[in-house]
């Protein structure tokens, strides 16, 4: 817009006016009126859901629910809601007529309260489904959380070391790991390595692993609880042999002791059935956060969103 501006001798900021009230049709929006609050595109429901919440602007979250069939292009949007309260939600989606919602027969989320009782109370017919990719990043955090906690003890001990050695007005001299790494660095490099599959290892972070694990035997337990948990997922196709092999995972977590893992089993027992219910067609939330990808890059290219009803707008000409 600008560089159309500039070749024309004309204010950007006047051009950026003229073509929002006169030239894109935003003036005439039928919508506009409630834009801020909320948008619905009762044509664009189908089989097969996503809901999410996204950032628009300074953080403000919007409850997005959108058709798994569309792809992520024209037709995608079904409501965008301001906020996440679910009862407001609620209260848009039923002015669809309950005959249309009832034809929709799966819903994917994330483990979210108000998520599940805007679903339930919403699509009564659908069954729901919580995302895996959520179930796996509690995972992940939990591992990561023991990874940091040891690394500020290797960080205190460090300095434990430096203040003696002024005392005894010696020189410091940090412990060099076969690798290059010192303790602290080693803990604070070993963070990607953690993410992956020891099958997913380069040569570096094999001997990274190794160095960890033999220093730090319980970081080696809770990575094999991680990537223990993945498998299931990732290997698992039968709902009953699903859930057996959660009920042996869930005891490895009793056995292990960590507290943020149990922390995320009881969790997963708070939503077996949703959690479950991956296994019957195998749907992630994962369009959902795709298309949360591109109203990011959409608003970058925006430099920012100064109006937010004509931000609105320009998307849903675009996904609705």
């Amino acid at each position: 817009m600008q560089a159309i501006s500039s070749f024309y001798g004309v204010k950007g900021k006047n051009l950026r006016r003229q073509y929002r009230d006169s030239l894109s049709g935003f003036k005439d929006w039928e919508q506009r009126s409630h834009a801020a609050n909320w948008l619905l595109y009762p044509q664009n429901l189908g089989e097969r859901l996503s809901i999410d919440e996204t950032s628009l602007s300074h953080g403000e979250l919007y409850t997005l629910v959108t058709n798994k069939a569309a792809k992520g292009k024209k037709g995608a949007i079904v409501a965008i809601v301001a906020g996440t309260k679910a009862e407001t939600v609620i209260q848009v989606l039923q002015q669809i007529p309950e005959r249309q919602r009832l034809k929709v027969k799966e819903i994917t989320l994330d483990m979210a309260g108000n998520m599940e009782l805007i679903s339930k109370r919403s699509f009564r017919n659908a069954a729901r489904v919580t995302d895996r990719f959520h179930v796996q990043k509690l995972a992940t955090e939990a591992l990561q959380e023991m990874r940091i906690k040891y690394r500020w003890e290797a960080l205190d001990a460090e300095n434990e070391a430096i203040d003696k050695a002024k005392i005894a007005k010696t020189t410091f001299k940090a412990q060099i790991l076969s690798n290059g790494d010192t303790p602290k660095h080693l803990l604070a490099r070993a963070r990607y390595v953690l993410y992956k599959k020891p099958s997913d290892w380069t040569e570096n972070q094999k001997e990274r692993a190794e160095l960890l694990f033999e220093r730090y035997p319980s970081l080696k337990q809770a990575h094999e609880l991680s990537m223990g948990l993945s498998n299931i997922f990732e290997k698992t196709t039968d709902k009953l042999y699903g859930l057996a092999r959660l009920a042996k995972w869930h005891e490895k977590v009793r056995q292990s002791g960590f507290k943020a893992f149990s922390t995320i089993s009881r969790s997963i027992q708070h939503h077996y059935q949703t959690i479950l219910n991956y296994f019957d067609n195998r749907s992630t939330n994962a369009s959902a956060e795709s298309f949360n990808a591109k109203i990011k890059a959409f608003r970058s290219q925006f430099r920012g969103v100064r109006n937010i009803e004509f931000f609105l707008f320009r998307l849903t000409e675009l996904y609705a």
